[in-house]
């Protein structure tokens, strides 16, 4: 199992399992024509994180917003996205959980 691998069935056990966008055993729901912004963006995402010059969660989200949701169809710019403003972003509703996770997963390699 490659690192990428690790992160993203990492990230399937944490935030999936509680997303508003899976089904009590953690499915998906999103249809074929929706993408869900954590799975799509991941290792943009892990790269934020791991590149990083801080370990605040309010810079490591304006990273973010700066290097990936600048990516995203849905945003206009990294102050604007139509599912930001609806609450319903996954990646920015569970961006805290993310960062622990990949965290999580880089003190078990250091291990």
């Amino acid at each position: 199992m490659n690192n990428i691998d690790k992160y993203s069935k990492a990230i399937e056990e944490t935030i999936c399992s509680i997303c508003v966008d899976s089904t009590d055993d953690g499915d998906c729901t999103l249809t074929h024509k929706e993408k869900c912004a954590v799975r799509l963006f991941l290792p943009s995402i892990i790269d934020v994180i791991h590149n990083s010059s801080s370990d605040d969660i309010y810079e490591l989200h304006q990273e973010l917003r700066k290097k990936v949701c600048a990516e995203c169809k849905a945003s206009v710019d990294e102050d604007n996205c139509y599912l930001r403003e609806d609450s319903n972003c996954a990646l920015d509703r569970y961006f805290s959980l993310i960062v622990a996770t990949v965290h999580k997963i880089d003190q078990a390699k250091e291990d």
